[in-house]
Parts: C-alpha cells; sequence; structure tokens
C-alpha cells in the first residue's frame, strides 16, 4: 500500500501512517496540496493527514482541501503526540543553545524552554526536516523537538522525552482515499459532514435541529470562510450514529435547510490512543 504525508520522513504523520499500514511505502510531500494531487492522480493508494489536534485545535487547510477534492474519509485514529529533543550522537543536553521545530511543536514545549532559559526555540517548517537539518550540520548546539521516529529514521540521539506541557496531547489523523476506490467500512459508527445554510435567521438552528431530532451525538462543529465569498461560511461537523440508516436520514433531511450539503465519510470512531 502507498501512503502520501505532508511533511519529511519521521514525521508524526510518517508514524500515524504507519501504524495505519505497518508495511506501507510512504510517499512524502512538502505540501498538503501535493498530498491530495498524489491521492487523486493514482500515485498513491491512500493519504494520513492531520485533523486535529487536541492543544492546538483543527488542521483547516485539510478541512478546505476535503472539500475541495472528490476524496472521502475512510478511517480515523488517535495519536499519541510526545515530543523528545533530539541531538547529533554524543550531544549533551547542557551543550545544546538551540532547538529547531515547526511553530506547534514549540508552543507545546514552553515549560522545557522555561526550564532552560539558555535554549533558544528556533522555528522550522517540519519536525522531522529539523532532525534531518542538525544531523546535516553535525553541530552538539543545536538539537531539534520530534519524535522518536524522526530519531530513528536520521540517526540522532534522544537527549531528553515528554517535552510537551500537556501529557494529553494527542492528534487525531484521517485516512483518505479517492471516493471509486473507497473501502467502506461496513459498520460504521460515525460520520463527517460539510454544510452550508442561507443566510436568513433561524437557519442554522433548522440544520442542527436535524441532528437533534434523530437523537445523534455532534461530536464536533466548526465554520470556516467560503474562499473567494466574504461573510459566508461552510459548517464541518462529526456525528455519531446508533445505527447505519441515520446517516442517510440526516442526509435527506438536511437540504431542506441547507444550500449545500457534502458528506466526507462514514468510518469507525477512534476508540484507542497510542
Amino acid at each position: 500500500m502507498r501512503i502520501a504525508i505532508q511533511g519529511e520522513p519521521g514525521s508524526f504523520s510518517h508514524e500515524a501512517a504507519l501504524k495505519a499500514e505497518a508495511g506501507a511505502t510512504i510517499l512524502p510531500c512538502s505540501l498538503s496540496a501535493e498530498v491530495f494531487a498524489a491521492v487523486m492522480e493514482g500515485s498513491v493508494d491512500a493519504a494520513v493527514i492531520p485533523i486535529e489536534n487536541s492543544l492546538a485545535g483543527s488542521v483547516a487547510e485539510h478541512y478546505d482541501l476535503l472539500l475541495a477534492h472528490p476524496v472521502a474519509v475512510e478511517s480515523e485514529w488517535l495519536l499519541r503526540i510526545r515530543h523528545n529533543l533530539i541531538g547529533i550522537p554524543g550531544a549533551t543536553v547542557e551543550r545544546v543553545r538551540q532547538a529547531y521545530s515547526h511553530p506547534v511543536a514549540l508552543a507545546q514545549c514552553r515549560r522545557f524552554f522555561a526550564e532552560h532559559p539558555g535554549i533558544g526555540a528556533a522555528p522550522f517548517y517540519d519536525t522531522a526536516g529539523s532532525v534531518k537539518q542538525m544531523m546535516e550540520l553535525r553541530d552538539a548546539g543545536i538539537a531539534a523537538i520530534a519524535s522518536a521516529q524522526a530519531a530513528r529514521t536520521y540517526g540522532g540521539e534522544i537527549l531528553l522525552e515528554g517535552l510537551e506541557d500537556n501529557a494529553e496531547n494527542y492528534t487525531r489523523f484521517f485516512l483518505i482515499r479517492r471516493r471509486d476506490r473507497l473501502e467502506q467500512e461496513p459498520r460504521p459508527d460515525k460520520v463527517s459532514l460539510a454544510f452550508a445554510v442561507e443566510n436568513r435567521p433561524g437557519s442554522l438552528v433548522e440544520a442542527l435541529q436535524v441532528f437533534a431530532g434523530m437523537g445523534t451525538n455532534m461530536t464536533r462543529l466548526e465554520s470556516r470562510p467560503v474562499p473567494g465569498r466574504p461573510w459566508e461560511y461552510v459548517f464541518y461537523a462529526d456525528y455519531q450514529l446508533d445505527e447505519g440508516t441515520a446517516a442517510d436520514r440526516a442526509l435527506e433531511m438536511l437540504p431542506r435547510h441547507c444550500s449545500m450539503v457534502r458528506e466526507l465519510g462514514r468510518y469507525r470512531a477512534a476508540g484507542s490512543v497510542a
């Protein structure tokens, strides 16, 4: 199985993809748009994308790309995010003067930097990419903050583990495929969809009442602006199913109150974390 990810080999997306399919061939892409292009062109079988972090929130670009392409969510799962201080072999924490990583990762390790005022936080485009750069520079004064997978991938040495401020740090990932190649989950219990309502009083309440009337549990609701149409919004929602026909009933009823409805995927809710 060929899986596209955004980021360098050794990134958290790489780790998540290997959990989805242990023997997968991973195609790293620099940009998220390239990930979706690879899926649409058929150069990969699927893609693994982060969609939401328990501390940093949603990945807005990925919601926009899901809506813009004929792809669907096949499955989801949660990955425990563990940040590590990684140096070149033989380095020590005392010698480190700068730690590179993605800005989101740096923001999740504020306590570490407060406790180590001699180490400066240096933003970089990718967590695993920061390890790759560090190994190329071979400077014991430079470290990276990334996953254990990144340390293994590039031969770095973990100097400190568990740098994250909050241990309840998880990222939710989607496995996506082209709709015409989707392997449908036989017992889905969760649905992701996008919808837009007319700009009139009560329209959003009427749409939400569809879910309430069916007794479904909406687990997530977020609005995103529509590109090129100021002050218009698309709502992204996740809801749980008691039985499979509930999804069909919702999709039948929502167009009465919405100007657009698009199902993004039916799948089994992630039941455990790793």
